[in-house]
């Protein structure tokens, strides 16, 4: 492609982008295909020769963007909805123009150096520890098995050696994201040595039952290493009481993670710090700006008071002859403190948004969406054919039709089938969900207006 054309076609697709940004909502949220509809649609083998672009785009249009399910939609309000606004797209333009690599600080020192700078802008925003440090992984998954391994490798310093010892164990609430199973299996734990803490009636983890825990497993010789406590959980966004938890953690030398992946960027707000409260005594703490900061996928921010902790256990330096750069002091290679070694320019665009929002810009934003969210709560508490199942601390409202669990996925199934709206479900209590969460920066009260009617149509 010479450059001219390369100019005519990224116009073209610049053209495309504004264009469903505007009208995103002309689309159904939820794709009209079955499985492998696409899949059949396209070729089985790949073209020997090179095709046009004009025949490659036209293909974009017609066939990869009606199998899509539009998380970019305003009326996307499953799971938790997230946002790609144009400031963020054309950081993403010229990170992958510039194709850096942040192995280490001489590979790109503006992706180090940019991705330290940027965390820290938004450690202070969120009135975070100081001396926190911080790096970018791409999603909660990731940061979290992290937080593990160096949770392992403080109980257990010879484990990057040898392998886990037997006996390690970790805890997390039953509410708790599966990430916490996962991290443990791929560190070496094992998920058998992974324990749920029970949640008390409003889904927070009960530090009683932590205690206990860890006590009956110290009795039977084994090694607490890890706790995770959650702000902001998957299904009812509920906040775990992180200051007992952290006395527990202390007393018994503990690790504490606190996984604030979706709930963390409220605490750029000054109202919601209260949810924040003995964050600062964690060990480690992981936030996704591309939950609810306007940030594409992906975007997972791991914060630690402990680096050397995390790069004993992950750095390879000494091994590693062509990737040695000196020993500047203020020279830090990544690579060291985690598994990957490739990294992207993650940061660009998460300083493109910060700088074009500010903090009082995406402050607005989350008051808003909590305010959508609360006046929808209003509704479900104020019709008595309704209720709400859980609190709603934040943007997410969960809440139920007084009925039985089919009735209710069958009310799922009816609102999502319009196509103006994706809600999701979760069990509560034993009883099927449905879970309403706003986050997607165009949505607005309309967007919760047309939800409600196609909730409550007969």
């Amino acid at each position: 492609m010479t450059s001219e054309e390369f100019r005519r076609f990224g116009y073209q697709a610049i053209d495309w982008v504004a264009d469903y940004l505007a009208h995103a909502d002309r689309y159904p949220v939820l794709p009209r295909v079955k499985p492998g509809e696409l899949t059949d649609a396209l070729p089985s083998c790949g073209p020997e020769k090179g095709e046009p672009m004009e025949t490659i785009l036209a293909d974009f249009e017609r066939l990869i963007v009606p199998a899509m399910t539009h998380w970019n939609h305003p009326g996307f309000m499953a799971y938790f909805a997230n946002s790609s606004p144009p400031e963020a797209i054309l950081a993403e333009v010229l990170a992958t123009a510039l194709n850096g690599n942040g192995m280490v600080w001489k590979t790109s020192p503006a992706v180090t150096e940019l991705e330290q700078l940027t965390l820290r802008w938004l450690r202070q925003w969120s009135g975070l520890p100081d001396d926190w440090f911080g790096m970018i992984h791409d999603t909660a998954s990731t940061s979290s098995m992290h937080a593990m391994a160096a949770a392992r490798d403080a109980a257990d310093p010879q484990s990057r050696t040898r392998g886990a010892q037997p006996g390690l164990v970790v805890y997390s609430s039953e509410q708790s994201h599966f990430a916490n199973e996962k991290g443990a299996i791929a560190v070496g734990i094992g998920r058998d040595n992974v324990r749920k803490v029970p949640a008390d009636g409003e889904f927070r983890m009960r530090p009683d039952a932590l205690e206990e825990l860890i006590e009956r497993d110290l009795a039977a010789g084994l090694k607490p290493c890890c706790v995770t406590a959650t702000v902001g959980t998957t299904s009812t966004t509920s906040v775990d009481p992180v200051p007992a938890i952290a006395d527990i953690c202390e007393t018994h030398g503990i690790w504490l993670h606190v996984d604030a992946a979706y709930a963390g960027s409220a605490a750029i707000v000054p109202e919601f710090r209260w949810a924040f409260e003995g964050c600062e005594r964690a060990d480690s703490f992981v936030t996704n700006p591309h939950k609810w900061l306007l940030t594409p996928m992906d975007c997972s921010i791991f914060y630690t008071r402990r680096p050397e902790i995390l790069r004993r256990a992950f750095s390879l330096a000494q091994n590693a002859e062509f990737l040695e750069v000196g020993n500047l002091t203020r020279e830090v290679n990544l690579m060291e403190y985690g598994v990957p070694l490739g990294r992207r320019f993650r940061a660009l665009k998460l300083w493109f948004v910060l700088r074009s929002y500010g903090h009082e810009g995406l402050a607005n934003m989350i008051r808003e969406h909590v305010r959508l969210a609360r006046d929808f709560a209003a509704r479900i508490e104020a019709d008595p054919r309704f209720e709400l199942t859980a609190p709603a601390p934040f943007s997410v409202v969960c809440f139920r039709r007084k009925g039985t669990d089919d009735e209710n996925r069958a009310l799922l199934e009816k609102v999502n089938a319009a196509g103006d709206v994706f809600l999701s479900g979760t069990v509560l209590n034993g009883h099927f969900t449905l879970h309403l969460a706003v986050g997607n920066q165009a949505t607005t009260a309309a967007h919760i207006e047309r939800a409600w009617k196609l909730i409550t149509s007969e």
